[in-house]
């Protein structure tokens, strides 16, 4: 965003500044000998920069010669020539109030200190000294100021004619909260612009300390007025600012001032789309802060939901056919901020992602439009080319803005219609000629309208032709059943539903369902638009009955929070992607079924088919934290859960759609999987540490936190499929016996005990959002009856002197996720020292075989003596890839026995916790021949992707019996030859 350049004065200015120059010289030699000296003095060494501000505003030379006085001391203070600092406007202002006495006194020194920051305001904008940002701010510490500073200059005046008004509630003395709306409340006021203002205060009761008492609604109303009077009224000072109540409840109507209990009633009852919008920016600019802070904290549910909401697409769109219309009315299409391609359609972008995403997305939940187009771009909502464009044609605009009031301080937004004034502001903007600017200007409107198009503009507003039905409009009888149902059941025949009769009854039981039945009007208007937008699509698909099956699920779920209508509606390619993964997966359609959150993630092509690497993960989940307050738990464990949900998501679509292999797909659910975990046990920590204190190690040091989660199975081996548990084992490395430092000490084994616990409890509570993981404690030492957590003694003592061979078989798979990396090393360490020991291989070639058997035996199939008869093979049979002979466990048995045996000698057999690895050392060292690892690594990679297809087809992992026959036998030969029986 960079700063218009300087140009010449062009000629045609050049009597302005010539004029200016003798009037200001002539009012200066009226105020005294003395000031024209020294007027003529500063005046000489900037000779060039008074030339063009003067020429470029009639206001400045106005203010100038009504009073010179206040030009001087602007000049010889150096204001005109640096920057404020933070709170120094303020401080001025309120320095001048000192000793004001009457109401008439305090308008008058407001106007003349608004005057006075005005020109020097202008003054630094023309002479191309301030940025946008920085006049932007000026002009909303100004307006911030003068409310607060007045408000508190009025308030201990009406206390003492009405009373102190005291909450009923609290019996705490009350103050009014201002809010400040649109630009102003994101301190992004321009030259000339009014102030919207919505009064508010915290609870009822009565004013005390006067004989007649009032109600504080009524105190507060006439103290509104007061405030209203001292900035909007027009005096011979002129006013401070033109104040506008309307967008307070009921508008113009309404009361001025409300309770905050009535504010809130109001927005959750009777609030509309457009006072959403105007919500956003809300800030308090006056009154009392922290209040005020509370009201907006009570107000945020208003405007962000926390479902998606591409209602609020509708509804800006609604508002902008409203404001065309009044454009056209009033021919205005010259106006800069209404007109197409104006600063409204760039507000208009910003806030329909705000509105969509605000409530999940958090980091949209700001009030100036630059940082929003940052974090859209940051976020990945919009790419970087768009948002550097919609930047740099906003800031044109506002300069552009800003020079058309700099001329005369008015309110205006219309391009001029004067030579003068055209030459004045393409002057102000850099240019040299009227047209040069005005085509400039026009490529920015032009670009501005098209991004807003692609945004807000009605899906079905580029059709070729105008008078074209909307798209799927054909199906829109059907739907209404305006139809008999012979010609219903053609037309679904006709367009390629095999089963026409069972197409229409599902289509008739949604829409006669009580999910629909119960719909409002606006709900079932977005419904009645979906449907044939659906069958359209469902139609395009080779198979459109089981389409139609696994979406109508969804539909009626979300029926009643028809904004998620509208986002498909208004986004065709979601819609698509929608019925192609619905289509591929019935688990991908529960699951969107379930959440219907997860329809956000469809929107973005690119991002979905795309999932993001380990760090990058990491990184996204903890950035996506930190936007939500520490004590905040609910909103913690949400967003850990939609987290989960959305890239577990993106990495089934990305395997249906053949862009992720099966390894891959484990290795993203895995990292997802320790993301999480890593942030779990970050919040588990805070607050157990918050709660009793930090505990000890051994040597007295605080511990931080010398606490890991051990991964197994699955998940140690980083084989995670899409429904997979977590097998978790909980260390620490603190003294058990130590006290916390807390307010609530406990010994450090309780510590760990209720760490472990309140991990469990963030990984395993049911919300809204379902749960993180099941997760299972079971491989532990002891088992179920074991403590939850072992110290790393403990640990290393039961693995030593107590473990079955089954539960070294486990370790082989088992792997730090997450936690301190000392205890991981140490934990590395034991682990090593466990299982390289030396051991009998008759006997543990005897344990792992008895141990295998017991499995078939319990969770083999039945019908084939887990797939060891001979009908074993047959296709009415069936072959559980995991448990039945040849399968999955065989494979894994092989490579853990192999681990044990080998280990000592050959420690590398330990570096990798995952089969496919260390079946590559078998190989690599020998033990097994390359042409077995080979074939064992390819029959278990086909195995498990079977197995995951089975998963997202929601069937449980057995194929029939017919299939793989190769692939078991050479798995069972392979286990014979290493002596298993």
């Amino acid at each position: 965003m960079s700063l218009p350049a300087l140009a010449t004065l062009p000629a045609t200015l050049d009597f302005l500044a010539l004029r200016a120059e003798q009037t200001l010289q002539a009012a200066f030699a009226e105020l005294s000998t003395d000031a024209a000296a020294r007027f003529a003095a500063w005046a000489g060494s900037r000779q060039e920069t008074l030339r063009r501000v003067t020429a470029a505003s009639d206001f400045v030379v106005q203010q100038a010669l009504r009073d010179p006085q206040m030009l001087l001391e602007l000049a010889e203070s150096g204001e005109l020539e640096r920057p404020l600092q933070a709170g120094e406007l303020r401080a001025q202002l309120a320095a001048q109030l000192l000793e004001c006495e009457g109401e008439d006194e305090l308008g008058r020194r407001l106007r003349r200190f608004r005057n006075r920051q005005q020109l020097r305001i202008i003054w630094r904008d023309i002479s191309r000294q301030a940025d946008l940002i920085e006049t932007c701010r000026d002009l909303s510490d100004l307006a911030d100021s003068c409310i607060d500073l007045a408000y508190h200059w009025l308030y201990p005046q009406h206390c003492a004619q009405f009373g102190t008004p005291i909450g009923r509630r609290t019996g705490q003395a009350q103050h009014m909260v201002i809010l400040g709306m649109g630009k102003l409340g994101a301190h992004e006021l321009n030259l000339s612009s009014d102030i919207d203002l919505i009064f508010g205060y915290p609870e009822g009761g009565e004013t005390e300390g006067v004989k007649r008492s009032l109600d504080n609604q009524e105190f507060f109303i006439r103290l509104g007025q007061r405030l209203i009077k001292a900035l909007d009224a027009i005096t011979v000072e002129g006013f401070v600012f033109r104040t506008d109540m309307r967008l307070r409840p009921y508008g113009s109507s309404g009361s001025l001032v409300f309770s905050f209990n009535a504010l809130e009633q109001y927005y959750q009852d009777q609030g509309r789309d457009w006072e959403r919008y105007a919500m956003i920016k809300a800030r308090v600019v006056g009154g009392d802060q922290q209040a005020g802070e509370q009201l907006l904290e009570m107000l945020r549910p208003f405007v962000y939901r926390r479902y998606l909401d591409f209602s609020a697409i509708e509804a800006l769109r609604s508002m902008k056919q409203l404001i065309q219309q009044e454009v056209r009315r009033k021919g205005m299409a010259e106006n800069i901020k209404l007109g197409a391609g104006g600063i409204r359609e760039v507000e208009f972008i910003a806030q329909a992602f705000q509105l969509i995403h605000g409530g999940r997305d958090l980091s949209l939940q700001q009030r100036s439009l630059f940082k929003v187009l940052t974090t859209l771009e940051g976020q990945g909502y919009l790419p970087a080319a768009v948002t550097d464009e919609l930047r740099e044609g906003y800031a044109f605009l506002r300069y552009t803005e800003h020079a058309l009031q700099a001329i005369d301080d008015r309110q205006t937004q219309m391009l001029p219609d004067n030579d003068q004034d055209k030459a004045r502001v393409a002057f102000i903007l850099g240019f040299a000629e009227w047209s040069a600017f005005h085509e400039r200007l026009m490529h920015w409107r032009g670009r501005v309208d098209w991004h807003f198009r692609q945004v807000i503009a009605d899906p079905d507003e580029d059709l070729d032709n105008a008078e074209e039905e909307v798209v799927g409009g054909e199906w829109l009888p059907l739907w209404e059943d305006v139809q008999d149902e012979a010609a219903a059941c053609r037309q679904l025949e006709d367009a390629g539903f095999a089963d026409a009769p069972a197409a229409r009854q599902r289509l008739a039981g949604l829409r006669s369902g009580n999910q629909v039945r119960a719909m409002q009007r606006l709900g079932r208007e977005r419904l009645d638009a979906f449907i044939p937008r659906l069958l359209a699509q469902a139609v395009e698909h080779d198979n459109p009955d089981l389409v139609l099956e696994r979406v109508l699920p969804l539909v009626e779920a979300v029926a009643r929070r028809s904004a998620y209508l509208v986002l498909l509606t208004e986004n065709p390619g979601a819609l698509q992607r929608l019925l192609t993964l619905c289509a591929a997966s019935p688990w991908i359609a529960e699951q969107i079924t379930r959440f219907p959150l997860l329809l956000d993630e469809l929107l973005n092509e690119g991002r979905l088919f795309k999932p993001p690497l380990a760090p990058e993960l990491a990184a996204e989940l903890r950035e996506r934290l930190m936007r939500i307050p520490e004590e905040d738990l609910e909103q913690q464990m949400e967003a850990l859960r939609h987290f989960k949900l959305a890239h577990r998501l993106r990495v089934a679509a990305s395997e249906i759609a053949g862009s992720l292999p099966l390894m891959k797909v484990s290795d993203y659910l895995t990292w997802l999987a320790e993301a999480i975990l890593d942030q779990v046990l970050a919040l588990a920590w805070r607050q157990t540490v918050a709660k009793h204190g930090t505990p000890r190690r051994a040597d007295g040091s605080p511990c931080d936190p010398d606490f890991i989660i051990v991964g197994y199975g699955k998940v140690g081996g980083i084989e995670l499929g899409h429904g997979s548990d977590l097998d978790l084992v909980f260390i620490h490395g603190g003294d058990p016996q130590a006290e916390t430092d807390g307010v609530k000490p406990i010994d450090g084994a309780q510590f760990f005990t209720r760490l472990g616990q309140r991990i469990i409890h963030l990984l395993t509570t049911q919300t809204n959002s379902g749960q993180l993981y099941e997760v299972d404690m079971r491989l532990r030492p002891s088992g179920a009856s074991g403590l939850l957590v072992s110290s790393l003694g403990a640990f290393a003592r039961y693995q030593e002197s107590e473990a079955w061979t089954w539960e070294h078989q486990a370790l082989v798979r088992a792997r730090v996720l997450v936690g301190s990396p000392q205890v991981g090393r140490e934990f590395e360490a034991v682990r090593a020292a466990v299982l390289g020991r030396e051991r009998d291989l008759n006997a543990l070639r005897t344990e792992v075989s008895g141990m295998r058997a017991k499995m078939r035996d319990n969770l083999g199939s039945r019908v084939t003596a887990a797939g060891t008869a001979a009908n074993a093979f047959e296709a009415t049979s069936p072959f559980d890839l995991k448990q039945d002979a040849g399968g999955i466990v065989d494979i894994e048995f092989m490579v853990q026995y192999a681990a044990l045996a080998w280990s000592r000698k050959y420690p590398e057999l330990l570096e990798f916790t995952d089969n496919i690895r260390i079946l590559e050392g078998l190989e690599r060292l020998g033990l097994v021949p390359g042409e077995d690892a080979r074939l064992l690594q390819e029959v278990y990679k086909a195995y498990r992707m079977a197995a995951h297809r089975q998963a997202l087809q929601k069937q449980p992992g057995v194929v029939s019996g017919d299939q793989f026959h190769a692939e078991r036998r050479s798995v069972l030969r392979i286990w014979r030859e290493l002596g298993l029986n």
